[in-house]
């Protein structure tokens, strides 16, 4: 799987608020950086402002196949 691209870049956050969101982090056994992509993508995804994934239409026979 192929990792995507990402953009670094300056985020301008309240004490309280960051305080709030470095211990929620730490609650959910993320880093802080990690729990802000978390809270973008979720809040993106209930907006619907992702873009669709695209579906592969190769889906494999090992998928199918029961394991050992």
């Amino acid at each position: 799987m192929a990792k995507k691209a990402t953009k670094s870049f300056i985020l301008r956050v309240d004490s309280d608020t960051m305080d709030a969101i470095e211990k929620w982090a730490a609650d959910e056994f993320r880093s802080t950086n990690g729990q802000l992509q978390w809270i973008i993508t979720e809040a993106l995804r209930k907006a619907r402002r992702l873009p669709k994934k695209k579906r592969t239409t190769d889906n494999s026979a090992e998928d199918d196949e029961p394991s050992e």
